[in-house]
């Protein structure tokens, strides 16, 4: 089937609408049919298949090294095997922003309206990934695997890039919640109000003009940026995210074994970059719940090795299988949950 002019696979269940595209394996909608809503991204600009992608003729993603994940990002994308920018060395390689994961054609196959199944082969990283998809009810099943076709032991990012966009995502209305404990802001230049680097306890984030920032609460700001990494409450078995809009009374979010993800990072992007495709005119929130608390090259997340004493990256050894499994969920609710269990019958409860 089609989504705009990409090739997607449709799933369906009584309450929703999912939609995966068949190069780049991203979950391009979530909608919740009886709000009309689907909180995932679509960007403002036209997406194309990864694979038609040049930077010759493609300029109007812009010529920077994420223009290639750019030109065919949407909603949930797969960040594997690194998560931000590769070294130069990697690069020049030919490994892109976020790894192959998000770029590289998936085989789809498709028993019925309600299952997926998607594979494809990291050629550069020589990696094979394996996404089971299920959908039921007001809940998206994932199962992944995640193979080592080589003879060496690898260090790994391992990330789930949920990206959240309007209409759900709306200036000083949508709220966050997640059991999030201790906390950091980037130490890159993110261009915003964020002071770059100050550890924090979540959700109050300290400005550059010593103003917090509650995250919990999408910015009443026209624009405003910032990356803060989150290392979800030890206590816990399950780490989650909820966001919930007042106005659709939707709540949507994914819930994830802590020990398979013990990081949450929470990306903004509102109206701050000019450099296209962006052009001053994207407004994002985004939950990226992974292996790694830090944006950039393998390198210097092995040199990490750990932040608050939790590990920043994940061994993949030779010849071997990781595996995950998380799901996603939508459900009309009077306000943010403070509280979301999966339980052992695949129910999201929330309270």
């Amino acid at each position: 089937m089609s989504f705009g002019d990409r090739k997607v696979c449709r799933l369906e269940s009584s309450e929703l609408d999912v939609v995966l595209t068949c190069e780049g394996g991203h979950v391009a909608e979530i909608r919740h049919k009886a709000a009309g809503v689907n909180p995932l991204w679509t960007p403002p600009w036209p997406t194309i298949e990864p694979s038609t992608y040049s930077r010759h003729t493609h300029r109007e993603y812009g010529d920077t090294a994420e223009a290639h994940v750019l030109s065919g990002i949407l909603g949930h994308s797969i960040c594997l095997d690194t998560f931000g920018a590769p070294s130069d060395d990697e690069a020049a390689a030919g490994i892109p922003v976020h790894g192959e994961g998000p770029v590289v054609p998936y085989e789809i196959a498709q028993p019925d309206e309600a299952n997926a199944s998607l594979t494809a082969v990291l050629p550069l990283a020589q990696i094979r990934f394996h996404r089971r998809v299920a959908v039921r009810r007001n809940v998206v099943f994932f199962n992944e695997t995640v193979e080592n076709l080589a003879a060496v032991d690898r260090p790994i990012a391992w990330t789930q890039h949920v990206t959240m966009g309007p209409p759900f995502v709306e200036h000083g209305k949508t709220e966050l919640r997640m059991p999030a404990t201790r906390s950091k802001v980037t130490d890159q230049d993110m261009g915003g109000s964020q002071k770059a680097g100050a550890e924090f306890e979540w959700p109050l984030c300290p400005r550059s003009d010593s103003e917090l920032d509650d995250l919990r609460r999408y910015p009443a700001a026209t624009k405003s940026a910032g990356f803060t990494t989150h290392l979800v409450d030890p206590r816990t078995e399950q780490g989650w995210f909820a966001a919930w809009h007042p106005g659709s009374q939707l709540a949507f979010g994914y819930v994830w074994k802590r020990s398979d993800f013990p990081w949450a990072c929470r990306w903004e992007e509102n109206c701050t970059r000019s450099a296209a495709p962006w052009n001053l005119r994207t407004v994002t929130c985004a939950i990226e719940f992974g292996v790694t608390p830090t944006v950039g090259s393998r390198r210097r997340m092995v040199e990490l090795g750990s932040l608050f004493g939790e590990k920043a990256f994940r061994w993949l050894p030779a010849k071997s299988t990781l595996a995950a499994s998380y799901c996603a969920f939508a459900a009309v609710a009077a306000a943010a949950p403070e509280s979301v269990i999966c339980n052992e019958s695949g129910q999201v409860l929330l309270s």
